[in-house]
C-alpha cells in the first residue's frame, strides 16, 4: 500500500511537472509548430547559408569604395529563415535585434561584410542632422551593466576624457567626421533602439535600388531615419 501510494505521488508530481512545461511553452510560443513548419525553416535557413556564400563570393571580386567615411545601418529582418552563420555575423555588428542601428566606419571590409548579411539590413549615409538627432534623442551608454541615456557629460569625460571627448557635442562631432576615436565612441554607444516605421518598409527582401527594403540605400537613408527616430 505505502509502495502504491508513493507511485500515485509521483505520477501527480510529474503530470504537474509535464503541465508546467507545455504551459511554459505555449506562453512562450502562442502557436506550436507543426513538423512541416520546422522542416520549411530549416529549409530556408539552408538556403540562406548558401545564398550568403554566394554574395560573400561575388563581393570579392568586386571592388567596392564607399562614397563617405560614415555608415549608418539597420537591421530591418531575420528570424527563422536565418542561418546561425548570419546570425553571427549580425551580432558581430551589434544588430541583434530588428530596427536597432549603428554607426560603422565605411571601408572595403565594412562593405563586404554588409553585403553578406544583405536581405537583413539597409544602410546608408547619414547627414549631420541625423546623427545629431540620433545621438540626442537616442544614446545610450553601459555603465555597471545599466543603459544610461547620455544626459550628464561627466559620464562621457570619464569614459572618454583621456581622448579629449568631454561632452555629447565631442560624441557628435568625432562620430560625423568619423574621427581617430571613432571606434571608442561607437563602442561606448549602445546600439540605438528605432521605431518601427509606417509606410515605410514593406517587407521585401530585394534590394532598395530594385524597389526592394535591403541594402544600400545611399542618401536616402536620411529619409528612413527620420521615420524611425
Amino acid at each position: 500500500m505505502k509502495k502504491r501510494k508513493n507511485n500515485e505521488q509521483w505520477a501527480i508530481r510529474r503530470k504537474q511537472q509535464l503541465e508546467q512545461r507545455t504551459r511554459k511553452r505555449k506562453g512562450d510560443n502562442s502557436v506550436i509548430k507543426k513538423p512541416e513548419q520546422f522542416i520549411r525553416e530549416f529549409r530556408d535557413r539552408e538556403l540562406d547559408l548558401i545564398q550568403m556564400k554566394h554574395r560573400g563570393k561575388r563581393k570579392r571580386r568586386a571592388s567596392l569604395t564607399p562614397e563617405s567615411k560614415l555608415l549608418f545601418v539597420i537591421r530591418i529582418g531575420g528570424k527563422t529563415d536565418m542561418h546561425p552563420k548570419t546570425r553571427k555575423v549580425l551580432y558581430s555588428l551589434r544588430l541583434r535585434r530588428i530596427f536597432n542601428g549603428v554607426f560603422v566606419k565605411a571601408n572595403e571590409r565594412m562593405m563586404e561584410i554588409l553585403q553578406m548579411v544583405e536581405p537583413y539590413v539597409t544602410y546608408g549615409f547619414p547627414n549631420l542632422k541625423n546623427v545629431k538627432d540620433l545621438i540626442y534623442k537616442k544614446g545610450l551608454v553601459k555603465i555597471d551593466k545599466q543603459r544610461v541615456p547620455l544626459t550628464d557629460n561627466n559620464i562621457i569625460e570619464q569614459a572618454l576624457g583621456n581622448h579629449g571627448i568631454l561632452c555629447i557635442e565631442d560624441i557628435v562631432n568625432e562620430v560625423a567626421t568619423v574621427g581617430p576615436h571613432f571606434k571608442d565612441v561607437t563602442s561606448l554607444l549602445c546600439p540605438f533602439t528605432l521605431n518601427k516605421p509606417e509606410k515605410a518598409l514593406f517587407g521585401k527582401k530585394r534590394l532598395y535600388k530594385d524597389g526592394g527594403d535591403t541594402g544600400n540605400r545611399q542618401d536616402q537613408i536620411n529619409e528612413l531615419i527620420s521615420k524611425m527616430n
